[in-house]
């Protein structure tokens, strides 16, 4: 299982980066990998498990991309609803622009970093990365559909 500072380092670059608060994860524990964390909602059988040594389980959460924690599109859609900022709002045609070049240029009042896309109705879709007036699209492309750009 992560130790405290480990989940602390998260739920920080949660709340400072997207505005989601750490109570968010009270009901999850997190474990830390070589290359990121996983979490798990907590339960006694999991509890007791903790002292087993485990090189994956549950969600990849979190990925380390060089200096950068990255949030797994997984993770973003799931937990996204509750961001409060980092958050690119954006319409249909700004996201077939986004999957078709890869970026699109946009105004963020943001520092460098992921952005938490979102499209009409607060659908979250995933991640962006934003950086220099641009956003570049982190979405996966094994799940993007044209049949989504219809």
């Amino acid at each position: 299982m992560a130790g405290n500072e480990s989940r602390q380092t998260i739920l920080t670059y949660l709340l400072e980066r997207f505005g989601i608060p750490s109570e968010v994860l009270d009901g999850y524990y997190l474990f830390e990998g070589k290359k990121g964390w996983f979490i798990l909602g907590k339960s006694e059988q999991v509890k007791d498990g903790t002292r087993l040594k485990v090189s994956k389980v549950g969600l990849r959460a979190f990925r380390k991309v060089g200096h950068f924690i990255k949030p797994t599109t997984r993770f973003i859609q799931a937990f996204g609803r509750h961001a409060t900022k980092g958050i690119f709002h954006m319409d249909l045609l700004q996201l077939k622009t986004l999957i078709r070049i890869g970026e699109i240029p946009v105004d963020l009042a943001l520092e460098k970093g992921y952005v938490v896309l979102s499209l009409e109705d607060n659908v979250i879709l995933g991640l962006g990365f934003y950086i220099h007036g641009t956003l570049r699209s982190q979405l996966p492309r094994n799940q993007i559909r044209e049949s989504m750009l219809e």
